[in-house]
């Protein structure tokens, strides 16, 4: 059995405005959370403060200096009397080293001084030592 029905049908559509509005919020979320993924090379230290602070824009080498003492070389524990022949046994023959220093500001300056030492001996080695920018 058919029933007429004498009203006239709407014809159907797809309202893909708010699929489009879901869209662009999931794609704002990636790009604000791919922000946050940054590379930390060298452990969590209190870097002081320099008016003349530069961002470099690549380190092959990142020292650190806990505030107890402790050396780390790219977040690897490290002796101080083998920090040299650890970088040197990564460096390609007459490749440049871009050593940065990232000493908490806690840490004595003769320990410091101590580790500089050491990596100045390295043939090639440029230091570069981290600081917050004020």
């Amino acid at each position: 059995m058919r029933v007429y029905d004498s009203e006239a049908e709407e014809p159907l559509e797809i309202n893909i405005v708010p699929m489009i509005d879901v869209i662009f919020a999931i794609l704002a979320f990636f790009i604000l959370s791919t922000l946050f993924l940054t590379r930390a090379e060298g452990l969590p230290v209190n870097l002081p403060n320099a008016d003349t602070a530069e961002v470099q824009q690549s380190a092959d080498f990142t020292v650190s200096i806990q505030p107890d003492g402790e050396v780390a070389l790219n977040q690897q524990p490290v002796d101080v009397d083998d920090l040299k022949s650890a970088i040197q046994n990564e460096l390609v023959s007459e490749q440049i080293a871009l050593i940065t220093m990232q000493a908490d500001k806690d840490v004595p300056h003769g320990r410091v001084v101590e580790i500089m030492d050491e990596l100045r001996t390295i043939e090639g080695a440029r230091l570069g030592i981290a600081t917050q920018p004020q």
